[in-house]
């Protein structure tokens, strides 16, 4: 990668704050992602009438209550992925959240059409919400 790029690279993760997806149940919502969540290193860090947040300090990631009052629905085509250390990682994300109910939408495994370490799982929350968990670490 050029000086240039990985500069811009830098200055892109630290641009992005936090995402939030839609949910139809806080406490639902809670229940899945509290277990997630502590698997890929973070804790609740916020907790209000119509938001559940994580994060490692700062809320990174929260699942909301649409403030327009209409259902949440799933992004076509939307995801949020976690970036973790190791494989084992990976695996025991799409372990802890396949035992909370999620649904299975890819089982860990390489994805060499992205790179060739590219080690990934997807998973579907209570909600329908795309969520993953990759990693690039060789073996």
């Amino acid at each position: 990668m050029s000086p240039e790029l990985s500069r811009q690279a830098r200055r892109f993760r630290s641009m992005l704050h936090h995402i939030s997806l839609g949910t139809r149940d806080l406490k639902r919502a809670g229940a899945f992602y509290d277990p997630v969540m502590r698997e890929l290193g973070m804790r609740r860090t916020l907790d209000v009438a119509d938001a559940v947040g994580y994060g490692a300090g700062i809320t990174v990631f929260s699942l909301n209550l649409p403030s327009d009052g209409n259902a949440a629905s799933p992004g076509n085509g939307v995801h949020a992925a976690f970036e973790v250390e190791t494989r084992a990682a990976v695996d025991a994300f799409f372990r802890v959240a396949i035992a909370q109910g999620g649904l299975a939408e890819g089982a860990p495994d390489l994805r060499p059409e992205y790179d060739a370490h590219y080690y990934a799982a997807f998973v579907r929350d209570p909600d329908g919400n795309k969520i993953e968990a990759l990693t690039f670490a060789a073996g």
